[in-house]
């Protein structure tokens, strides 16, 4: 039976060590499962021989929470957990979330505020000259200055403020093995500074070679345009084939050095990793606390790739996984299925195999695997380029051997479909399939905003091509008898989106009538060429100037538009149709948003649902009766 790595100096005596190689603290709850990035390194750093201790979420306010093991050979790894601590702790209006999935029985607050910060200056003030390395998405992205959203601020590289050694960005197998044999064999901390996926800081540039110079933090912080330039420089030299060593300046006396990143898993290596003698399980510890919620998410789910080609400009992945896709071996993900149809709670359904985009399983064209991604051109935006290869067999086959497994009733596929790569498929084999056998009443997709406006500032497709997913799958669906739904998640102040847009966005949700009961408003996360877009108001691709909402009572009223049914929002929507000059909109016809004048909350309902039931006949993308309606909106869940 495998065992939890120690998380206490009774279980490292148990298992005869004196000492741990390395600690690892984690603002997260210990879970054992390869969805957890502690799990995957601490798992990694024993397969080399290395012995780890796990400190999960140590009380930060006392020092002795982070002397559990004493004091490692080696050093300390830190990082704040599977998500940002901010966005964990924070909705996008800066107001407390009431439950954290990844503590023990949901409770919030069991991690500070900038988790990777304060765990490593309390290791610091515990011990002086002890390596700490640092990883994880929150170090990621925010391994140079990056803009916080939750300060309205720029702020300096994390390895500053955190007094941390290296930093690791992206997944990170590969790198912490590297530091983990160099600090083994002798060398300082201070003389690694040659590992790809890292990020050192030095007082000297005398050893860097072949560096591309960023502006000052001292100039960004004076012009936002400065820094719309450098993290665009940032995100073309995000690929492991063609990324250059890049050095940010702080003063005259100390410098911020990333490594290019390291070079992707081969197959090979990522079903190693994922074949590593994880017990799957939160720490049994945990029980009497309610649990670990997060693990119900991907207990019964597949990670079956890495990286993104899609290139969403509000998305952070190019970033921290990047471009180049990853893939497992078939055998290995049958492997962890049959484990999973073992589990005791398994009911026969595989809720997920998939990773970032569940239908990417290959690179986007056989020039990466040599020459890496391109640095100016997106694979699918605007439109798939021509050198794309824009093949589902793989994944098909994939699908078909796992719904064969014994005790497998239905595979379903939760991950985000790009439905654009879709569309760019001549032939309709996978989307035949994904009706058929991998949906359960309803499809998640993502076209974000119907603006083509918006939609270019996002690096979406335009609108057209979301509709003509739309028209395939429910022609697809008709010609299999099946009556099956798109949920399509919609965002509102994105970068761009003026009244205008947003007023446009919420026409489409009437013609479709749909009325979701959560919408996501942007939200600026570190890192991403849309957070840039909203930092400094400018495309750092062409360096124009982009329109942003920032008022939070006008991201309020575009909020309100896309609920405009809900009697709620009436006063947000009148006032919002009022500024965009679309008083058109108000009325008691079937093309009105809102009703004139004041009506009583039963009026006003009774107008809605009348509307609402005239769209239901007429459109062919309704959602049904009432009651399928609420609870397809109850199952989305966040996204």
């Amino acid at each position: 039976m495998n065992k939890f790595l120690p998380i206490s100096r009774e279980e490292m005596k148990e298992r005869g060590w004196e000492q741990v190689d390395f600690v690892f603290v984690t603002g997260d709850a210990y879970v054992d499962h390869p969805s957890f990035g502690h799990a995957i390194i601490s798992r990694v750093l024993e397969a080399q021989g290395y012995k780890v201790g796990i400190i999960s979420q140590p009380d930060w306010k006392d020092e002795e929470s982070i002397k559990v093991f004493g004091k490692p050979r080696l050093g300390f790894l830190v990082s704040s957990g599977n998500m940002d601590s901010m966005v964990n702790h924070y909705t996008v209006s800066k107001k407390r979330r009431k439950t954290d999935a990844y503590t023990p029985g949901g409770v919030i607050g069991k991690r500070p505020d900038h988790a990777t910060v304060v765990y490593c200056n309390l290791i610091r003030r515990s011990f002086k000259s002890i390596p700490i390395i640092i990883g994880g998405i929150e170090a990621s992205l925010r391994r140079l200055a990056h803009y916080d959203y939750w300060s309205d601020a720029l702020k300096r590289s994390i390895l500053l403020d955190s007094q941390a050694n290296i930093l690791v960005y992206g997944m990170g197998e590969k790198s912490i093995v590297e530091i983990a044999d160099a600090l083994d064999s002798g060398l300082n901390i201070e003389d690694i500074t040659f590992i790809e996926g890292t990020v050192y800081k030095t007082k000297t540039l005398e050893s860097v070679y072949d560096a591309t110079i960023l502006p000052t933090f001292e100039e960004l912080k004076k012009e936002k345009s400065n820094y719309a330039k450098s993290f665009y420089t940032q995100y073309c030299n995000t690929d492991p084939f063609s990324g250059r060593r890049l050095v940010e300046p702080y003063g005259d006396k100390e410098y911020i050095v990333q490594n290019p990143p390291a070079k992707p898993l081969e197959q090979g290596e990522m079903d190693s990793v994922y074949n590593l003698p994880y017990t799957r399980e939160a720490h049994p510890s945990y029980e009497k606390m309610g649990g670990i919620p997060a693990i119900s998410e991907v207990k019964f789910s597949l990670s079956s790739n890495r990286g993104c080609f899609g290139g969403c400009n509000f998305c952070a992945l190019t970033f921290h996984q990047g471009r180049i896709i990853q893939t497992r071996s078939h055998d290995s993900l049958l492997n962890e299925a049959e484990l999973i149809t073992n589990d005791k709670d398994f009911k026969g359904y595989i809720h997920d195999v998939g990773g970032p985009t569940a239908n990417f399983r290959h690179t986007a064209c056989e020039k990466q695997l040599k020459k890496g991604a391109c640095i100016n051109k997106q694979c699918l935006f605007p439109s798939p380029c021509k050198n794309l290869k824009v093949d589902h067999e793989d994944y098909l086959e994939l699908l078909r051997k796992l719904r064969n497994l014994p005790k497998v009733k239905k595979v379903f596929i939760r991950s985000g479909i790009r439905f654009d790569y879709v569309m760019a498929d001549k032939k309709d084999r996978f989307i035949k399939e994904l009706c058929s056998n991998h949906v359960s009443g309803q499809l998640k997709v993502a076209p974000e905003h119907i603006s083509d406006n918006v939609l270019k500032l996002m690096g979406k497709p335009e609108n057209k091509v979301y509709k003509s997913f739309v028209d395939k799958y429910y022609k697809i669906n008709k010609q299999i008898n099946k009556n099956q739904f798109l949920v399509p998640y919609l965002m509102s102040s994105h970068p761009g989106s003026s009244m205008k847009e947003a007023v446009e966005l919420a026409e489409y949700v009437r013609d479709i009538g749909y009325m979701p009961e959560q919408v996501q408003d942007f939200y600026p996360t570190p890192s991403t060429i849309s957070t840039c877009m909203y930092y400094t108001g400018y495309d750092p691709r062409s360096m124009k100037k982009v329109y942003v909402p920032k008022n939070p009572h006008e991201k309020a009223m575009q909020r309100a538009l896309i609920q405009y049914k809900n009697p709620k929002n009436r006063p947000l929507v009148l006032e919002a149709l009022q500024l965009a000059g679309r008083t058109d909109l108000i009325g008691n016809d079937k093309k009105s948003l809102i009703s004139h004048g004041k009506m009583n909350s039963n009026d006003e309902n009774k107008r809605i649902s009348d509307n609402k039931n005239d769209v239901k006949k007429k459109s062919r993308y309704s959602f049904g009766k009432e009651k399928r309606e609420k609870r397809i909106e109850k199952s989305r869940g966040k996204r």
